[in-house]
């Protein structure tokens, strides 16, 4: 079922854009909420900006999530025999830890040094995931 969908001329293709837009939706929004635990655009309230880009980001995540599981579904052994593939997933792994960790340890309230490491470390992994993500069809 799902192997067809990979030769399919619009399916695809369209199926990548969704999981692109999740991507957007997701990145967009944290950048936003990471970019305040700096202290950039200080003037804004951090609970409800939290609280929105949260929410949106995890629409955005769900989306990318649902996509790219379709995507994977169409060829599984291939993208697991992938090492660009592989890292992606590893990175994301790390990228939940962190993310546990961060509302875990409340890091929205506490905005210090350790918050923000913690978001730079995310910014860091997301633009790993993204190269990776890429990079699998060239590997």
């Amino acid at each position: 079922m799902f192997s067809s969908l990979a030769t399919h001329p619009i399916a695809y293709p369209a199926l990548e854009v969704v999981h692109i837009l999740g991507i957007a939706l997701l990145l967009g929004n944290l950048v936003l909420l990471e970019l305040r635990v700096w202290g950039l655009n200080a003037q804004l309230p951090l609970e409800p900006l939290g609280r929105a880009t949260l929410l949106l980001a995890v629409g955005g995540f769900s989306l990318a999530g649902l996509s790219g599981l379709t995507l994977f579904a169409t060829q599984p052994l291939d993208l697991l025999a992938n090492r660009s593939f592989t890292w992606k997933m590893g990175l994301l792994m790390l990228l939940g830890l962190n993310a546990a960790a961060f509302h875990a340890r409340g890091g929205l309230a506490r905005l210090d040094a350790w918050a923000r490491a913690q978001t730079a470390l995310s910014l860091g992994l997301w633009l790993g995931v993204i190269i990776c993500g890429r990079w699998i069809a060239y590997a």
